[in-house]
């Protein structure tokens, strides 16, 4: 398809946007000075906010910063290492953002509402389910949701990573009809412009094929957690759930407006036609595998290519522990991914049941919770055969 095509079916796209999460990230809104932020930034996305919010839009903002204003105020030079410090500077320099953000929100007659969400909470449909009423109740009261991650009591097991990660998550979470990345680069390019005068800017992502990500590179910026990377990891959640996604420059005038105004900037990444349920995408994006089963060559068919549940006589072998309920990695004899999804037995029980026909479970066991190992419902293909 040809960059003409693909500007009109983007500008087709924005025409019909009415909910949108706008990502911030930190190299947009923090400074070297001693207060962390960029009062400056934080106020031109509080007027760009507020005029899409009278065009009758809804906006969510996912913001980092919190532990780059919260360093800067207790005088450390970089990125805290460890997690005592992480989440010191998080308490701290969360109270600053969000009290920036709420003075010039106020100040145009919209008042915020912050929301600190951690992995964890998510990874139970229940809290996830909660989450989502919350933003939907604050969209129709009119007040715009601020949401970060809770870094004063987040440790590695339970984060998310990195904002753009959270971003896609809550895009999904809202059943957005866009995400914008708010970056410190104006979108994704072949190579580092800095080191390469080579590299060619590219406009529009149809796909997000290996190429594309072999592109992304890390960052280089002392507080930023996340980098091109870990943007393009977001676009392939976001596109999982339908949802398109774009990288524009928070360093650039009225970007946001520029956008959404159909101004050929940044880059967008299309959607997947084929989007996955918000159950289907929960359990494939926000779930984190607590284990790893291995089936033989029919059961992989069966599941890839006939549509089946995964049943015990398939199975092969088991990696992990784990429990009843919990999202698991299915891989081929190869030990190649194919698929993940909730587990009906634990991973002690798998092992006893492990390539047996479905009727000899209860002799096994004793008992017997289901006839599948893993329901077709509570299953994702994460790769197709061609």
């Amino acid at each position: 398809m040809t960059d003409e095509s693909l500007l009109h079916n983007r500008n087709q796209i924005l025409k019909s946007v009415n909910r949108l999460v706008i990502k911030v990230g930190s190299g947009v809104i923090t400074t070297n000075d001693r207060n962390g932020l960029l009062s400056d930034s934080i106020r031109s996305i509080v007027q760009q906010t507020v005029r899409l919010m009278k065009e009758g839009k809804e906006v969510v903002l996912v913001s980092s910063g919190a532990i780059a204003a919260g360093s800067k105020f207790l005088g450390l030079k970089t990125q805290p290492v460890s997690i005592p410090q992480k989440q010191a500077a998080a308490a701290v320099g969360q109270a600053k953002l969000i009290g920036l953000y709420e003075s010039f929100f106020a100040k145009k007659g919209i008042h915020t509402a912050q929301i600190l969400l951690t992995h964890s909470e998510l990874s139970n449909r229940g809290q996830f389910l909660n989450a989502q009423n919350t933003i939907f109740s604050l969209l129709q009261y009119g007040i715009v949701p601020i949401i970060n991650e809770n870094d004063s009591v987040a440790v590695d097991e339970i984060k998310f990573g990195d904002n753009d990660t959270l971003s896609a998550t809550v895009s999904s979470l809202t059943d957005t009809d866009l995400l914008i990345l708010l970056s410190d680069v104006e979108g994704l390019w072949t190579a580092d412009p800095k080191k390469n005068p080579n590299a060619e800017f590219i406009p529009f992502v149809e796909t997000i094929s290996s190429k594309v990500e072999e592109m992304a590179g890390p960052t280089s910026s002392g507080f930023s957690v996340g980098g091109m990377r870990t943007k393009i990891e977001a676009a392939k959640k976001a596109s999982a759930a339908g949802i398109p996604m774009a990288i524009v420059s928070g360093h650039e005038e009225d970007s946001i407006i520029k956008l959404m105004e159909r101004e050929n900037i940044g880059t967008f990444f299309f959607a997947k036609a084929d989007r996955l349920s918000s159950r289907k995408h929960w359990i494939v994006h926000t779930l984190k595998p607590k284990g790893k089963i291995v089936v033989d060559d029919g059961a992989r068919d069966a599941l890839v290519n006939q549509g089946k549940s995964l049943l015990a006589s398939g199975l092969v072998s088991v990696t992990g522990r784990f429990d009843l309920g919990e999202a698991v990695i299915c891989e081929d004899l190869h030990r190649v991914e194919f698929a993940r999804g909730l587990i009906k037995y634990n991973s002690t029980d798998l092992r006893k049941i492990k390539g047996v026909k479905t009727g000899e479970i209860q002799k096994i066991l004793g008992y017997k919770y289901s006839d599948e190992i893993i329901h077709r419902n509570d299953l994702i293909i994460t790769t197709h055969d061609s």
